[in-house]
This record gives structure tokens, C-alpha cells and sequence, in this order.
């Protein structure tokens, strides 16, 4: 009888994106025709700053030095006592149900998807940053290097592919859940619902309707989109601190 011939290690790595595609693709919903609705919950308890997800979406979405779609901005605030802490406030774009950077776009370059999320044709695009100024969150840039604008995209085509948004997949303490919100099973859905009454989200009074929530935002920050982040107080090549280069 002849051997089973064995594998190479070739193949085998081949067919690992296949397995974990099939880990974070988002389950049948029986009896439910309607696409996903894209969200994003954070735990503003369990960020430590570490940037682990500004780094990894710059990588993944290849961006030019200095400019990024997500990052953690660190508040100084007290606590219940009187006491100095600090409070970490991951950004990025809330892809919202009323994204007021749609409407000012003269080319309509800026369009939402049936899933939720927002994106920029960048084939249409001409720089002419209104969606920029118009995004009441300041999680629009133009690109150094495409002269567009550029933003988060959910990572969409990781989760075309299956696959979580690269800031989700590295988050060292897991404060970021991304998923269906559409899906009463999946896991963004439920943890929204444990929290009810707990979530909150940024700039509720400009009613753009974001699909990004915080669980633990301290109250005093619902209003707060800038600050200083970590990542600008940290030494890197040709980027100045406040303590020099």
C-alpha cells in the first residue's frame, strides 16, 4: 500500500488564510436577507495607548510617514476622588448613518456603502479637503502622497477577505470589537447589549449617527475628537519631540 504523500510546507501555508478567513467571516443569519451593518465597539477600559492599532493599519494601508487613520489620543482627567489620571480615547472614522462628508463633496467622490461603510473613490477624488473640514470627528486627511482624501475604511477589503480590520486583530488588550451590528448573535451586538446604557459615543450633538461606540469614555471626553497622542510624545526618524531629535 502506498504512502499518503505528505503535504509541503508550502501548501500548508497556503491554506492558512483560508482557515482564518472562515474564523472572522460573520455567520449566516437565518431568515435575514439584510447585508451587514458595519460597526465598531471600543472598550476604553482595557486600551493601555500602545498604538499597537495606529501602527498596524498604517502598515496594512500603506501610508505616508506622519499621517494615519486611527490612533489613540491619552487625556489628562480626574477621578472620583479628586485624583490625576490619564484616559485613552482610541480615534477613528465613525462611519456614520448621516456622514455629513457626503453631502459637501462636489464630485461625489464620498459615498456609503449598503454594509455602512464609508469610503472615498479615489478615481474621483480631487483634493479639495471639504469632506476634511466638513467631518465634525477630524478623521479625514489629504494624502501626502495621492493628493486625496484619505481616511479609515474599516479595513474593507480585510473583511471582504473575511479577515478583521488590521487595528482590531492587534489591539494587545482586545478593546477593539468590530463585527455586524445587524447580527442580534454576533459579538459587537452583544456586548452593546450587556452595556445598555453604558456605550456612548463621540460628538452625539452633531446627529451624524456614528457606528463607532465607547464603553467607558469618561463623560467629560463625549465632546473631545483632539489631544495629544502617545504616539506624537514618542522618538522616531526625522519627527521631532517634545524632547527633541
Amino acid at each position: 500500500m502506498k504512502d499518503h504523500p505528505q503535504p509541503s510546507r508550502r501548501s500548508f501555508l497556503a491554506a492558512l488564510p483560508v482557515v482564518t478567513a472562515g474564523l472572522a467571516a460573520p455567520t449566516a443569519r437565518a431568515g435575514q436577507d439584510a447585508p451587514p451593518h458595519w460597526g465598531m465597539l471600543i472598550d476604553t477600559r482595557r486600551c493601555i495607548g500602545c498604538q499597537a492599532c495606529t501602527i498596524s493599519c498604517a502598515m496594512e494601508n500603506a501610508l505616508p510617514e506622519g499621517q494615519f487613520r486611527t490612533t489613540v489620543a491619552t487625556y489628562a482627567v480626574r477621578t472620583g476622588n479628586g485624583a490625576a489620571a490619564v484616559s485613552m480615547v482610541p480615534r477613528t472614522c465613525n462611519h456614520c448613518d448621516e456622514p455629513p462628508c457626503i453631502p459637501v463633496c462636489p464630485v461625489g467622490a464620498t459615498f456609503k456603502r449598503a454594509d455602512g461603510m464609508v469610503l472615498v473613490d479615489g478615481e474621483r477624488c480631487v483634493g479639495c479637503a471639504y469632506c476634511v473640514q466638513a467631518c465634525p470627528y477630524d478623521a479625514r486627511f489629504i494624502n501626502h502622497e495621492t493628493g486625496k482624501a484619505d481616511k479609515c475604511t474599516f479595513c474593507s477589503h480585510r473583511v471582504e477577505a473575511g479577515l478583521l480590520p488590521a487595528c482590531v486583530e492587534t489591539c494587545v488588550g482586545g478593546a477593539r470589537i468590530f463585527g455586524d451590528l445587524n447580527d442580534p448573535a454576533s459579538e459587537i451586538s452583544r456586548r452593546i447589549k450587556a452595556a445598555a446604557g453604558r456605550t456612548s459615543v463621540l460628538k452625539p450633538e452633531a446627529a451624524s449617527k456614528p457606528n463607532v461606540f465607547y464603553i467607558g469614555l469618561d463623560r467629560d471626553l463625549d465632546g473631545r475628537v483632539s489631544g495629544e497622542s502617545a504616539l506624537e510624545m514618542t522618538w522616531r526618524p526625522g519627527h521631532p519631540t517634545q524632547h527633541g531629535a
